[in-house]
């Protein structure tokens, strides 16, 4: 949360396929879900998994897009002068690595989802169930109550046995 002149912005928390590594330095620990940190330290705990997210970091970025072209513009201008079967070759094994990977994205993100998910609903329901037990303390305590302001009215109302002699 951060206050410019006056108003205040809360920061948004950061998605899950930020680099587990950056996540963890970056982020107050306070400001996160706890099922997003424990996705980050399990993500940054894993060889396989960092090298994942650094893949699919760098593919979901402009770098890519332009080293693509200089790659592409090189390759048909300068390196093959019928460059085409042999581009369309490499361009389509990218294409199955890459969509691999974002099958990849596309499952963690959804185990990440669904964690969280079963999380919140446990927080909610244990919060549900406190709350339940506190109204129904608070009904005990107001029936009680009302009981005693009741008997003390009664009392004050009932005429002592001094009045009704004279």
């Amino acid at each position: 949360m951060t206050k410019a002149a006056g108003t205040t912005v809360i920061a948004k928390h950061p998605i899950p396929h930020v680099r587990p590594r950056t996540l963890l330095k970056k982020a107050d620990p306070a400001a996160l879900h706890p099922a997003v940190l424990a996705e980050a330290e399990r993500r940054a705990a894993s060889l396989q998994l960092r090298i994942a997210d650094a893949i699919t970091a760098f593919a979901g970025s402009m770098w890519f897009v332009y080293l693509h072209i200089g790659l592409f513009a090189a390759w048909m201008l300068w390196i093959e002068p019928s460059p085409w079967p042999t581009l369309t070759l490499i361009v389509s094994l990218e294409a199955i690595f890459l969509s691999t990977f974002v099958m990849i994205g596309q499952n963690r993100q959804a185990a990440f989802q669904q964690s969280k998910a079963d999380r919140d609903y446990r927080e909610q329901e244990t919060l549900l169930t406190e709350n339940t037990e506190l109204t129904r303390l608070i009904h005990v305590l107001s029936e009680e109550i009302h009981a005693r302001v009741l008997a003390e009215v009664t009392a004050k109302q009932a005429p002592s046995a001094g009045e009704t002699a004279g």
